[in-house]
């Protein structure tokens, strides 16, 4: 069985961009309460993201789900690396864990204490 088409364009996506938001819509206009909640977190710690509005494309909605093996949306890719959804982003920032891993990949945090 061939993979999908649409996991080119996503590690496309994801090559091109070191902090990168698949989301429900953007991140000036969030469309759910969990992508509103990944964009806050990561304008909170001042970290520059690419948003992907997964809702344009539905070929996209589905394969980045298949692409990631994690059924839920908003999904944060960090140097290529997946990091997880909302709760996991949320309970990272929380502890500290997901500044100091924006840290050991390289990634600046405007905000940074």
């Amino acid at each position: 069985m061939s993979e999908p088409q649409v996991f080119d364009r996503i590690r496309d996506e994801i090559a091109k961009n070191d902090v990168l938001l698949f989301m429900k819509g953007t991140p000036v206009f969030p469309q759910c309460g969990f992508s509103a909640a990944v964009v806050e977190v990561l304008s909170d710690l001042g970290v520059k993201f690419h948003g992907v509005n997964i809702l344009v494309d539905p070929e996209l909605r589905q394969g980045i789900k298949e692409f990631s093996q994690w059924p839920t949306i908003p999904q944060l890719y960090v140097k290529g690396e997946f990091v997880g959804g909302c709760d996991i982003v949320r309970e990272m920032a929380e502890t500290g864990e997901l500044a100091q891993f924006f840290k050991e990949k390289g990634v600046a945090l405007a905000n940074a204490a």
